[in-house]
């Protein structure tokens, strides 16, 4: 049902990862059994579209895993650019990006590396995902005040623009253009 209704398979998933958002979704309903459920989707279009959502739900945060990011911004990040002539248009790829998190986090590091060099590049991150809200999120680059724990107060400072009466901060205009979402 979930492919014929949103053109996504997801019989590769295992069936420990599906099952938390299918009992989570017959929780809402009352529903006691998988067919009682089955029957339900049937007749409820909006409900696919839940569990859908239910499924895609993306872990995701800045700068979430610090050691992978360390190794991105030592040992990956000065390759990138290693022996590139200036000018020469650096493009990173973001798949699964949720609400983009990483996918700024990226840019960050990638214009942190830029202000260190002499040379100009062109810098492109392209962040992709299977969930249209969640990208819509990305877009909008509008994140709660409660990132500043998992960013330094320097990068918070030079990336993001506190919006105090919404209690978040706004990823600044140069970092957002680094980005096709």
């Amino acid at each position: 049902l979930l492919r014929d209704q949103t053109g996504h398979d997801f019989s590769g998933y295992k069936m420990s990862t599906i099952n938390p958002s299918i009992e989570r979704r017959m929780t809402v309903y009352r529903i006691d059994t998988m067919d009682g459920y089955l029957k339900h989707l049937q007749h409820n279009p909006k409900e696919m579209a839940a569990l859908f959502g239910d499924i895609l739900v993306g872990v995701t945060g800045f700068f979430r895993d610090p050691e992978t990011f360390n190794t991105l911004e030592k040992l990956i990040i000065p390759k990138l650019f290693a022996g590139k002539p200036e000018g020469t248009a650096i493009r990173v790829w973001v798949p699964g990006c949720s609400t983009g998190e990483e996918a700024y986090s990226i840019a960050i590091l990638l214009q942190e590396h830029l202000d260190t060099l002499k040379e100009s590049y062109t810098v492109q991150v392209f962040a992709t995902d299977i969930n249209s809200k969640a990208i819509g999120l990305a877009r909008a680059g509008t994140y709660p005040a409660s990132i500043g724990a998992d960013i330094t107060a320097e990068r918070l400072a030079r990336f993001f623009t506190a919006e105090p009466e919404e209690k978040a901060y706004l990823v600044r205009k140069s970092i957002r253009d680094l980005i096709v979402f």
